[in-house]
């Protein structure tokens, strides 16, 4: 299902500019280099618009609400290039600066994919998300019996959007305003670790970055690979009986280590 995308991503390994909170940004630009691709994490508005010529793809955090100016340059700049733009709108739904970030941002960029967790998607969809930090409620959570809400949600939101909807958590869901496809892999020891989800996000932009034709399907492929590479991380570490620092580092390493058979072995998908 995945075989071209993945090969894109070898033939061309990407460069992925993101604009992204400090945080996280070393392990945003670790995953980049485990997915194959090649970061560049510039901020400063004097550069952003060159380093994004010189890119394959963008993505902007709002983790990093400082620098909205510079994500504004960065995205209107994917855009004129038709170079695919990334989203992920951490925390929007906490602070009233969150809420006008985002609308500030979606007033002047066209996002490819939006990806966030359930609570900063209903955010967006309806400013009904109940965001705990950064994080989302569990009130919010994706679960078998409200599933299929869920994704008529995300496909509303895509045609409303003109974007990809990405919905990270126990369930995870990728659609468009016509398919969705629903991936259940991944552990919850994924949310003990800071900056999973932008982990994930980035390295979306990186398998968009060489599938720009085929957006759809090289986002559901890295959310795939994101949480089998969770699934494998939580097994080696409980052969060692490390806890999250070395699941971390496991996590990275199961990126770096992914294979196309390993994706066809333990992805559980379905397609809807």
């Amino acid at each position: 299902m995945f075989e071209s995308i993945f090969q894109n991503i070898r033939n061309s390994k990407p460069i992925v500019h993101c604009i992204t909170n400090f945080v996280t940004v070393n392990d945003c630009a670790n995953i980049i280099l485990a997915g194959g691709g090649s970061p560049t994490m510039a901020h400063h508005k004097d550069e952003v618009e060159e380093i994004t010529q010189n890119s394959q793809s963008l993505v902007l955090n709002m983790g990093n609400v400082h620098e909205v100016s510079s994500m504004i340059l960065a995205g209107e700049k994917s855009n004129s290039l038709k170079h695919p733009v990334v989203l992920d709108p951490v925390g929007i739904g906490a602070s009233k600066l969150r809420n006008e970030t985002f609308i500030n941002l979606s007033e002047n960029i066209k996002f490819s994919v939006i990806r966030g967790n359930i609570s900063e998607i209903k955010a967006i969809a309806n400013g009904k998300g109940i965001t705990k930090g950064v994080d989302a409620n569990e009130k919010d959570k994706v679960t078998e019996e409200n599933l299929k809400e869920t994704v008529e949600m995300a496909k509303m939101m895509s045609k409303k959007l003109g974007s990809i909807i990405a919905i990270s958590g126990s369930i995870d869901i990728v659609s468009d305003k016509e398919k969705t496809y629903i991936i259940r892999n991944g552990h919850p020891i994924m949310a003990k670790i800071t900056g999973t989800g932008c982990m994930s996000t980035a390295l979306i932009g990186t398998f968009c970055g060489a599938n720009k034709d085929n957006i759809l399907e090289a986002t559901a492929c890295a959310v795939a690979t994101m949480g089998i590479s969770g699934d494998i991380a939580f097994k080696k570490m409980k052969i060692f009986e490390g806890g999250t620092m070395m699941f971390r580092m496991f996590l990275i390493d199961s990126i770096s280590n992914m294979t196309l058979d390993i994706i066809n072995g333990g992805i559980n998908i379905e397609e809807i």
